[in-house]
């Protein structure tokens, strides 16, 4: 499916527990479920891609509200693995003795409370693949036993003696520095090591140049199909504001901006108002991020200026040399306010 295809009717899919984040399966710049045109977020999907394909240990890096989950989730559907189970599990949203317990599962008998045997994420997954969310807040003795799960690929249940052997893909995601961490000496190098195989990172959206007024578009469909069908649209001045913001939250942030926004809006227009308080009142510390963008802006735009003179103004040489699709760069063009430009022939041949 490429990246730049047009549905008129968007599937949905279940959300991703982590973010909440749904996206068509099918649709306008989605790949793998995964929706957006952004270079950052197309070299993801390019990984996630390659990822899906092999059966290596995946470590997903990012910041929190990025759709970690939802990485994994791809990767998980498009592998050799997408008809077993995908059990998940967050290391940070359990007491260790618990995170223990949901892991390995236990032996009837192995604590006060274990009346049956009960088995584990790692079992429960026979054939599937397992999402270890938050590993960088895992324990250390819990990374020890990790470890040999995967260097072994076998375990014990807690209060066990017999070993169970492992039959599932890992993969492990964090907003945590993992490097850091083991130099800090909280995290086992070895661990990381073994984690680290394959490692992709799900960039912050604000580094992904074009796709918040793509996903405030979507987000603005999603629930107004949901809740105020009324609503259609954005104000310029509400649009300006989405594309102004730094999204300290990611799109997790922008999902529940435009939820809000939805939900207060009084007609079929989603005004400035109505959008979160941060958006209508930047702080000081935001203005560098929106010069910094600017500053992209500009250089996009000399590049794209440039590889349309080399060409001769041939929109299908001048994608070739960018190493774009012709239909990306036709959006650029008109994105970054270039029509007029290009639009006017001594702009590449000097009359």
């Amino acid at each position: 499916m490429s990246v730049g295809s047009l549905a008129s009717t968007p599937r949905l899919q279940d959300s991703a527990p982590e973010s909440r984040i749904t996206y068509p399966r099918e649709g306008p710049r989605c790949e793998h479920g995964i929706l957006g045109e952004s270079p950052a977020l197309l070299e993801t999907v390019r990984l996630v891609r390659l990822a899906a394909a092999a059966d290596s240990t995946v470590l997903i890096l990012g910041e929190s509200g990025t759709g970690k989950e939802l990485a994994a989730r791809a990767i998980y559907r498009h592998s050799p693995r997408a008809h077993k189970p995908f059990v998940a599990l967050n290391c940070a949203a359990l007491t260790a003795t618990l995170l223990e317990s949901e892991l390995f599962g236990y032996e009837r008998g192995a604590f006060t409370g274990a009346f049956t045997q009960k088995r584990g994420k790692l079992e429960l997954a026979d054939g599937g693949t397992v999402f270890l969310d938050e590993i960088g807040e895992m324990p250390p003795a819990l990374q020890a036993k990790l470890l040999r799960v995967l260097q072994e690929r076998e375990f014990e249940r807690v209060g066990g003696t017999r070993p169970v052997c492992m039959d599932a893909r890992l993969i492990a995601a964090t907003n945590r520095d993992l490097a850091a961490a083991v130099a800090k000496g909280t995290f086992r190098p070895d661990l990381f090591y073994r984690l680290n195989v394959v490692a992709l990172t799900m960039p912050p959206l604000r580094e992904r140049f074009g796709d918040v007024s793509l996903l405030a578009d979507f987000f603005l469909q999603k629930f107004a199909s949901q809740t105020s069908p009324r609503v259609r649209r954005f104000s310029q001045s509400a649009r300006r504001a989405l594309n102004n913001y730094h999204w300290p939250g990611n799109v997790r942030e922008l999902e529940n901006a435009i939820e809000r926004a939805v939900v207060l809006s009084a007609g079929e227009v989603i005004e400035l108002d109505d959008l979160p308080q941060a958006l209508r009142e930047p702080s000081p510390d935001l203005v560098l991020p929106r010069a910094y963008h600017a500053f992209i802006d500009d250089a996009r735009r000399q590049i794209i200026l440039r590889s349309l003179e080399k060409a001769g103004g041939s929109y299908t040489r001048a994608a070739r040399l960018l190493g774009l699709r012709v239909t990306y760069l036709h959006r650029l063009v008109r994105n970054l306010n270039l029509k007029p430009v290009v639009k006017n022939p001594s702009v590449f041949f000097g009359n």
